[in-house]
């Protein structure tokens, strides 16, 4: 009897986390697009046609947001309200159209892997070293690793392996680090590297049990790990936490898609916002108001009509219609789902980033998506879901990624492009660097060298060249 019932419930579960998950996914406009796909094609589904909140289902009088779920429970608190909206609430329709800008929607370049790898470490290549760099580099697979050896490179181009080398080296401190590496092992050691030389306490034994016993790691093999170096068993599991927080196996996977799913597609337009953030009553003093857009402003819902029409139904199409209800119900839940996901979501980055969206890049936090699903207690691929291809209204009505709240090094960039522009004389990589550590920022000169290629800034001799043939 209780195996019947597991059995029966187990796809409903399944279905139920595949589809929520796909409409996290899903931007405000393409998630209209969705919910009146599903109204067009299934019967069961219905949309009341009256302003309610999305959040609470009070009806909404007028044109103005829901005068309970707007406003904060405590006055006190620096906490921000975060709350559903129709879209009208977020742009009102006389703003639709600006006069003073062309209706052709802007769109970010788009730029594969292997060019924007590229990119960041020419100014480091030698003339005769750029040939090799981009042999190598489109010789990735999607997970980042080199699909062929530097000894058959070195036969291939004619070239000695201890110049392959030197150009894979560069490569791989390339964003993302680790990119251009032979397997996982050669990737975590690059980024273990990189963090130590940035200023990150990396936990004692990291190297050596990545270098030695990936097998057992991946199996959690905790116990025979701390045999084999005579360390305490609590130390290989932070080893293996700090890994599992920090360090990407796969390095082209932290911005370049899954490897089933390759990122190959042209990059999102964003028309219109999908987060709102505004001062409550335009008053900077207040705390800060989160408008999440739900891009229909009635009610959707299965259509109760629909059930009684089941039981008088005849045999033969009785089944298809209890289908149609079920997926209706499904659809239903599934977007209630992903709604209370965006907001706890947006509750908690909100309060963590509040001097970033007030103060500007400079005060961004260095915050992680790993971070942020432990607090929230859901899975990683989740929150990633829920921040992709998302954007978000500042307050100084500035629109950017909602992955720009994740940019751990948006801050030092931003630092950075301060003092070159206001530098005397072209400062190298190295008294950059130096000027940044007496800010706050520990950061190694490479690192310099790579945010300072991510910013488009030349290297000090050719900003010195320019600055003196204007």
């Amino acid at each position: 009897m209780f195996q019947g019932q597991f059995q029966s419930q187990r796809p409903i579960t399944t279905a139920h986390l595949a589809q929520t998950m796909a409409l996290l996914t899903l931007t405000s406009d393409e998630l209209q697009q969705k919910i009146e796909s599903e109204l067009s094609s299934n019967p069961a589904l219905e949309v009341i046609e009256e302003r309610r909140c999305p959040t609470c289902h009070r009806l909404i009088p007028g044109h103005g947001t829901c005068p309970v779920c707007s406003i904060p429970s405590n006055p006190n608190s620096d906490e921000p309200v975060v709350f559903l909206s129709p879209r009208d609430e977020f742009i009102p329709k006389k703003d639709y159209v600006d006069t003073e800008i062309d209706d052709e929607p802007y769109a970010p370049a788009q730029e594969d892997l292997p060019t924007y790898v590229l990119r960041q470490i020419a100014p480091d290549l030698e003339a005769e070293e750029r040939g090799l760099a981009a042999f190598l580099l489109t010789h990735l697979d999607e997970d980042g690793f080199l699909t062929t050896t530097i000894l058959d490179v070195s036969q291939y181009l004619h070239v000695s392996p201890e110049l392959v080398k030197k150009v894979q080296r560069l490569i791989q401190r390339a964003d993302p680090v680790g990119v251009g590496s032979m397997n996982t092992r050669e990737a975590l050691l690059v980024q273990i590297e990189s963090l130590e030389e940035s200023g990150t306490v990396v936990p004692a034994m990291t190297t050596q049990v990545v270098n030695e016993c990936m097998d057992l790691l991946s199996h959690h093999q905790y116990a025979e790990i701390a045999h084999k170096f005579d360390i305490p068993q609590k130390q290989v599991s932070q080893i293996a936490q700090f890994i599992s927080e920090n360090l990407n196996p796969f390095p082209a996977r932290s911005h370049w898609g899954d490897v089933r799913e390759p990122n190959a597609d042209a990059p999102e337009v964003y028309h219109r916002p999908d987060i709102l953030i505004n001062y409550l009553n335009e008053n900077p003093e207040n705390p800060l108001v989160v408008e999440i857009i739900m891009p229909i402003s009635g009610t959707l819902q299965v259509n109760p009509m629909f059930k009684q029409a089941i039981q008088q139904a005849d045999p033969d199409t009785k089944e298809e219609l209890k289908g149609d209800l079920e997926k209706a119900s499904l659809f239903v839940k599934c977007l209630q789902q992903r709604n209370h996901t965006m907001e706890r979501l947006l509750t908690r980055v909100v309060s963590m980033q509040k001097e970033y969206i007030l103060k500007g890049e400079k005060y961004l936090k260095p915050v992680t998506r790993a971070q942020i699903s432990k607090e929230l207690e859901v899975h990683e691929s989740t929150i990633s879901r829920a921040v992709a291809n998302k954007a978000v209204q500042l307050p100084n009505k500035k629109i950017i990624p909602l992955s720009s709240f994740f940019d751990r090094s948006l801050n030092v960039r931003t630092v950075l492009k301060e003092i070159i522009e206001k530098e005397e004389k072209p400062l190298s990589d190295s008294d950059l660097a130096d000027l940044l550590s007496e800010r706050g920022y520990d950061v190694a000169r490479r690192t310099v060298a790579k945010y300072r290629s991510i910013e488009g800034i030349l290297p000090a001799h050719l900003r010195k060249a320019v600055s003196q043939h204007p």
